[in-house]
């Protein structure tokens, strides 16, 4: 349990956000990202692909026809898809695209089918994700729905045994439906199907997360990748691991950004994501880096799968 759990199971959240008053601007947003972790009993569990933990989405727009991310043995390249008229529709990114992902596999997961129900209407979804409504995220999701829909994937991993090379997509028909000239239509599809590849290997490689830690850094896609990564990683480790910030930079960073800038501006995602797994045990140290110690897992394995934001 990190200093800020201590201060609220000690003090009380109120005498917590007192003192948070007096600290720097994101301490009482971490606070309370804390307290309704600490404070949530219903144990529902949400699920993405492990392969997330060590290859990422960009957080930002890119120009980029062919996203690349490689961690290791890992490497996944996400492509643009295209529109009837050969357009380009980009590459997903940020943390709606990563919340319609989330969505989408917890379902899976928790129905056991590659067929997802959406809901009657946008709303209905946008309540789902657990998604806040209102014009901006609906332009939000709709843009990002479409760019998930349409890109390509391939998956290569190296192991002892050689190389595998996976192709395929992250659903088999278009989350919108759109119309001839490529702008999605007023129809709604209640349905959506995740593609048979990504499907099986979701099954395979499920991640667990606790679902209230994701609605929490909703909006945060540095922090929702933090978070998701120290859920792969912490359970697994048998003693202390040194992590430098030159690892974390080539990781986590998007951009030509100096190490000194990267430092500073990943500091706040990633007190966020330790503020949401209280079971956490990570040292960070200005100089050296993180220290990653053995920590359970962010949810119990008998955890239930409830929709995001359910």
């Amino acid at each position: 349990m990190g200093q800020i759990h201590r201060l609220i199971v000690d003090k009380g959240i109120e005498e917590a956000r007192r003192i948070a008053e007096t600290q720097p601007n994101n301490a009482m947003l971490q606070l309370n990202a804390a307290h309704t972790v600490l404070s949530d009993d219903t144990d529902s569990m949400g699920v993405t692909h492990a392969g997330f933990a060590m290859a990422a989405l960009p957080h930002r727009k890119t120009d980029d026809l062919v996203w690349k991310r490689e961690n290791g043995p890992t490497k996944l390249l996400v492509e643009s898809g295209r529109n009837s008229d050969e357009t380009l529709v980009g590459i997903p990114y940020g943390a709606t695209a990563r919340m319609i992902l989330l969505y989408l596999q917890t379902q899976a997961v928790r129905n056991q089918s590659r067929e997802i129900e959406l809901g009657g209407s946008m709303q209905a979804w946008l309540t789902a994700m657990g998604l806040a409504k209102g014009g901006k995220t609906y332009q939000s999701v709709k843009e990002q729905a479409k760019r998930v829909s349409r890109c390509r994937l391939t998956f290569f991993h190296t192991s002892a045994d050689g190389d595998f090379v996976s192709n395929g997509a992250f659903v088999r028909d278009a989350i919108l439906p759109a119309t001839g000239d490529g702008k999605q239509s007023s129809l709604w599809r209640e349905t959506v199907v995740l593609d048979e590849m990504f499907y099986n290997s979701l099954v395979q490689h499920a991640l667990p997360l606790r679902e209230s830690a994701i609605r929490e850094i909703s909006n945060r896609s540095m922090a929702i990748d933090i978070y998701v990564w120290l859920a792969y990683r912490l359970h697994h480790l048998q003693k202390p691991t040194p992590i430098t910030w030159t690892a974390l930079h080539a990781q986590f960073s998007t951009g030509p950004r100096e190490l000194r800038f990267f430092k500073r501006d990943i500091r706040s995602s990633l007190e966020l994501a330790l503020a949401v797994y209280p079971e956490a045990k990570v040292g960070i140290d200005d100089k050296a880096g993180l220290v990653l110690h053995p920590s359970p897992p962010p949810i119990s394995k008998r955890g239930r799968i409830y929709k995001i934001g359910a």
